[in-house]
C-alpha cells in the first residue's frame, strides 16, 4: 500500500502543558513561605508644633546609656560590665527615685503600693519622680545589633515590670491586657499613670 506522502507532521497539543504549569504556579504561590523581615516595635512621638516651647532637662532626670563601635557600654559615664537584668534593675531604681517630687510626683508616690514605695531611694543626685525621669540611649553606628536591641529591651522592660507591679500583676500578664475589655483597659491604664515611658533615642554617631 503506498504511503500519503503530503501528510503533515504530528503536533503535541501545548493545552494541556499550559494548565499543568498554572495548577503548578498556584501551588508554588500557596505553600511557598515568604519571609519576613522584623524590626523593634516602637511607636514614635507626634512631630512637635511650631510653637512648642524647648523643654530643659536638669542632668540628674537623665540616665545616660553609651554604647561604642566595639560594643562597650558606658552607664552614667562609668564602665559598664554588668548583665543586662542588672541595668534593667538600676533603670527601675533610676525611674522610682522620687528625690525632689513636685505635686504630681508626691500623687504617683502615693498611689503605689507599700513594696514599691519602700524602694525610692530618694536620693537628690537621681531622678526628682517618674514623670520627669528620661531614659537616654545613645549608640555608635558600628554597635551591633544585639547590643542595641539588649538595651532597649532592658529599658523597655524596666518600664513594663514597673506597670505590671503597680496593679499587682507580672509584666507578661500586663503586656497581654486586652485594653478592649474595661476592666482590663482601666487596669492597663492604671499602671501607667504618672509614670510615661520616656526612652529618648539619639542619632548615632558617625
Amino acid at each position: 500500500m503506498a504511503r500519503n506522502k503530503d501528510r503533515g507532521t504530528p503536533e503535541v497539543s501545548s493545552g494541556s502543558m499550559a494548565d499543568i504549569a498554572f495548577l503548578l504556579l498556584i501551588f508554588f504561590l500557596v505553600t511557598t513561605t515568604i519571609a519576613n523581615d522584623k524590626g523593634i516595635l516602637m511607636q514614635l512621638p507626634p512631630p512637635p508644633e511650631p510653637d512648642q516651647p524647648i523643654v530643659e532637662f536638669q542632668e540628674r532626670n537623665i540616665f545616660k546609656i553609651l554604647a561604642n563601635s566595639n560594643d562597650d557600654l558606658l552607664v552614667e559615664n562609668e564602665v559598664y560590665l554588668k548583665p543586662m537584668s542588672e541595668l534593667k534593675e538600676e533603670i527601675k531604681a533610676f525611674i522610682l527615685n522620687f528625690g525632689n517630687p513636685d505635686a504630681e510626683g508626691v500623687d504617683t508616690y502615693n498611689s503605689l503600693p507599700s513594696q514599691m514605695k519602700a524602694r525610692a531611694k530618694q536620693s537628690p543626685e537621681s531622678s526628682d519622680h517618674p514623670g520627669k525621669a528620661v531614659v537616654s540611649f545613645k549608640a555608635n553606628r558600628g554597635t551591633s545589633y544585639e547590643l542595641y536591641i539588649d538595651v532597649l529591651d532592658a529599658a523597655q522592660a524596666a518600664y513594663n515590670e514597673i506597670y505590671a507591679e503597680r496593679v499587682g500583676i507580672t509584666a507578661q500578664e500586663y503586656l497581654e491586657l486586652d485594653k478592649s475589655r474595661d476592666v482590663e483597659k482601666r487596669m492597663y491604664e492604671q499602671g501607667k499613670l504618672g509614670i510615661p515611658k520616656a526612652i529618648s533615642i539619639a542619632e548615632p554617631d558617625k
